[in-house]
């Protein structure tokens, strides 16, 4: 069977990561977490007190890019990947409030994005993956054969989130993520540097309202159609 690149871009909170790691484990894909690449990128800046309250010390975190290294282990129990920092598992420190309220200025630094979207790229090269972020479909892999971009109204958005984070035990507000979803949503759409946007040739997905065994169907629906149509195309390439 042929394999594709499928990039899965979308709002914060908006279930892509975990649609996405369920779709590559479905199909024998790779998955590739490139927002948890982001946060770890932001967890390493607060831990070298980079961040300062809204300032970001924007020298001293480009000049240890090359420090940064992060990779992704199998994680048996969970049946996903955990995200490496360094060589360590940071995969619970990533998720917290702290690096979800710093981690769009981070992915909005040209520097960052570059480096990471230059891994991301490299990564994409044998196809077989199922990749998700901000800029997947527009920037990373603009030749990707599905693109995706999924989204649901920032109310119901923040309220997964706060869901997730109360039983993980952080006390956080249901207005408090609120706030949090909305700025990020504005963050990254409006960064100069590669901007959250839907790609001409992506297919929306609005799952507000959306059941996990709904969801699910869709996706594979749309899975199966674009890979019999590329295999179709390589049977074909004159039609």
């Amino acid at each position: 069977m042929k394999k594709i690149v499928i990039a899965i871009d979308g709002h914060s909170s908006s279930g892509k990561s975990t649609m996405a790691k369920d779709l590559a484990r479905e199909i024998g894909y790779i998955y590739i977490d490139t927002g948890a690449m982001y946060r770890a990128v932001t967890l390493y800046a607060l831990q070298h007190h980079y961040i300062q309250g809204d300032i970001i010390n924007e020298e001293a975190l480009r000049a240890d890019m090359d420090k940064i290294n992060i990779s992704f282990q199998y994680n048996a129990e969970t049946g996903r990947p955990d995200t490496y920092l360094n060589g360590i598992n940071v995969e619970k420190e990533i998720r917290s409030m702290e690096v979800s309220d710093k981690v769009s200025p981070i992915a909005a630094l040209g520097f960052v994005r570059r480096a990471m979207v230059a891994k991301q790229q490299e990564i994409g090269k044998a196809k077989g993956i199922v990749m998700d972020g901000r800029d997947i479909g527009t920037v990373v892999f603009p030749d990707a054969e599905l693109k995706l971009f999924v989204t649901a109204s920032p109310e119901v958005r923040a309220r997964r989130r706060w869901e997730e984070l109360q039983a993980k035990g952080e006390q956080v507000s249901y207005e408090e993520v609120l706030d949090n979803v909305k700025k990020r949503d504005y963050i990254d759409s409006t960064r100069s540097e590669s901007p959250l946007r839907q790609a001409p040739d992506a297919i929306v997905l609005d799952n507000s309202n959306m059941t996990i065994a709904e969801q699910k169907e869709w996706l594979m629906q749309q899975v199966q159609s674009k890979i019999k149509n590329e295999e179709l195309r390589m049977k074909n390439p004159t039609a």
